[in-house]
Formats: structure tokens, sequence, C-alpha cells
């Protein structure tokens, strides 16, 4: 497992840097909006996304360097809907990635407003020269119509509005379910095939990788919702207990911590065996499984 963290860090740190590449600098003007763009951004995570759209393409074509403005797209806009998910209108957090939510530092407004800058520097992070001049346009722009679906009220949105408007009397398995695939899930299906599409991935390549991506998308929030409850804060980097708190609906709460561990792990299992198409090509992508739902964070 260490070889594979060492392994994680890097990978993050190759997006790290093509961030800081991409971003405009903290001062520029308004220095403000750029400033709450930069705190919630650079504050930590695993980089879990944009490391699956660079490990996609790796396995399709051996290569990942030119698929960078899209990785890099795809954490974008899981910080913009994290920050808009801390907001007292959602989720009311003041704590992530150990420090003061991004509306508790510059206030509701500029959150607001970062979050939708972040969304659109996306969109023009995955139509730049570098992407234009090393990838077919035709693969860019089925990439970018993945990634705009999956940010959209098919994907991301839809899935955070029945999270907020499911209640106890509408609430079972399929609805959770629906909520997990698309808040969550989306991006990783968007990321692992955006990788692929880049890549140039045929059909049966990209089918494999899709099934590998929702069921990773699943057992990762199913984690998310054990660590809430079992997690420790300073490990988490936010308050636990916060779905509890504002009773939200998760696989624990509805079906009990138990059989919420052995879905997660079946899941993990469900998408390892998507992988058996790539041989030890998808060797990295078992093990991101595995820490999945092994991880303390």
């Amino acid at each position: 497992m260490n070889d594979f963290l060492n392994e994680l860090e890097l990978r993050a740190a190759i997006v790290n840097d093509s961030l800081e590449q991409y971003l405009p600098p903290g001062d520029t003007y308004p220095p403000m909006i750029h400033q709450a763009i930069r705190y919630s951004l650079f504050a930590g995570g695993k980089r879990l996304r944009p490391v699956l759209v660079l490990s996609a393409a790796e396995i399709v074509s051996g290569k990942s360097r030119h698929v960078l403005p899209a990785a890099c797209a795809l954490e974008l806009i899981h910080t913009y809907s994290l920050i808009h998910d801390d907001l007292p209108a959602i989720d009311n957090d003041d704590f992530r990635r150990g420090r003061p939510t991004s509306h508790c530092v510059y206030g509701e407004a500029i959150a607001v407003l970062a979050g939708d800058a972040l969304l659109t520097l996306a969109f023009d992070l995955l139509t730049c020269e570098e992407m234009e001049q090393h990838i077919p346009a035709g693969r860019v722009l089925q990439a970018a119509r993945e990634i705009a679906r999956a940010s959209g009220t098919m994907g991301l949105i839809g899935g955070q509005v029945m999270d907020i408007l499911a209640t106890d009397k509408d609430m079972d398995g399929s609805i959770l379910e629906y909520i997990y695939l698309n808040k969550t899930g989306a991006l990783y299906r968007a990321a692992v095939r955006a990788g692929a599409i880049l890549a140039g991935a045929g059909e049966r390549e990209l089918l494999a990788l899709t099934g590998f991506a929702e069921h990773l998308g699943l057992a990762f929030q199913i984690k998310d919702d054990l660590l809430d409850i079992e997690g420790e804060d300073t490990r988490l980097g936010k308050t636990t207990g916060s779905d509890l708190k504002n009773k939200k609906f998760t696989y624990p709460v509805l079906f009990g911590i138990e059989k919420a561990r052995q879905k997660a792990a079946q899941s993990i299992s469900a998408a390892k065996d998507k992988l058996a198409v790539f041989d030890e090509r998808a060797d990295f992508m078992r093990r991101l499984a595995d820490f999945v739902i092994t991880r303390d964070f």
C-alpha cells in the first residue's frame, strides 16, 4: 500500500503543478476572486478524479501528458461543487480539508462566484491550445460533452437536487443509488471516460472503464458516509457527524453500517472485474480501487 500511496502522491503532484501553471496568479485583478479560487483549490485533496483521467489515458495509449488540461478541468469542477455544497443554503459546513470553508473566509457571495469561476475555467481548459495541438478535435469535443453532461442536471446537479429534495417518505435504495451515482459517481465516470476518449479508446475499452468508474464512485460515496460516522475529524479535515446532524439519508443510515461495508466491498470487487480486459496495464487502477475502501481519510 505504501508503494501505491507514493505513486498516487506523485501523480497528484503532477496535477498540482499543472493547476498552478494553468490558473491565473492570485494577484490577478480582481484579486479577491482569484485568491478565493486558489484557497479552495489548493487546500489539499486526493486528486482522484484527475488521476483517473491520466490513468485511463495511460491504459489506452500508454501516454497521459497531453490530457493534463482535461484532468485539471475535472478537479476544477469537483472543487466548485464542494464550495457550493458547503454553503449555508445546502450543507452549511464550516470546515473542509482542515480549514474554514470558502464562505466562512470570503463570504457567501464570493464563494458562489468562486465556484462559478471554477466551472467556467474548466471548460476554458478543455478547449485550450495544448489540447488542440495534440489531440484530434473530434475527441476533444466528445470529452468536453461527457464532462458537461456529468456536471449538469443529468449528473452532478441532478444528484445534488435529489439529495436536497428526498424525504423519509420517498427515500429508498433506488433513490439513494441515483443520488450516489450522480452526485458523486458522475464525475468519476466522466473522468475515466474523458481520459479514455482523448486517448482514442475503442468501444470495448470504453465500456469496461465506464463500468469500473460507476462501481468505484458508488463505493467511494458509501465509504465517505461510513467515515462520517466512524472517522476522525483530524484525519478527514472536516467535522464528522454532519450527515446525522443534517438528517441526511446515507447508505449506513438506511441499511446499517455492516450492510454498507458489504455493499462498498461488493462494488469494489465489481469495479476490478471490469478491468480484466486490460491485464497488467490496469494494475494502478486496481490498487486505487482497493485504496478507496481501505482509506481513513
